[in-house]
């Protein structure tokens, strides 16, 4: 499983971060940067949480 963060969507509101630290991080400009490219798959549980609870939908799966 692989995650796309769409960088007009996000607006740096961190709820990635705060769901899947592992994963996700801000980048020097407020957006969210995948750490693991592929997920692990110990996280997937964690990065499908993300995506559903984006406020901006900035994230999507990418098989």
């Amino acid at each position: 499983m692989r995650v796309l963060v769409d960088r007009d969507r996000c607006e740096g509101n961190a709820v990635c971060v705060r769901i899947a630290p592992k994963i996700f991080s801000l980048d020097d400009d407020d957006y969210a940067v995948v750490s693991a490219d592929p997920l692990p798959a110990d996280q997937e549980a964690l990065v499908e949480q993300a995506i559903a609870e984006c406020p901006r939908a900035a994230l999507s799966r990418a098989d």
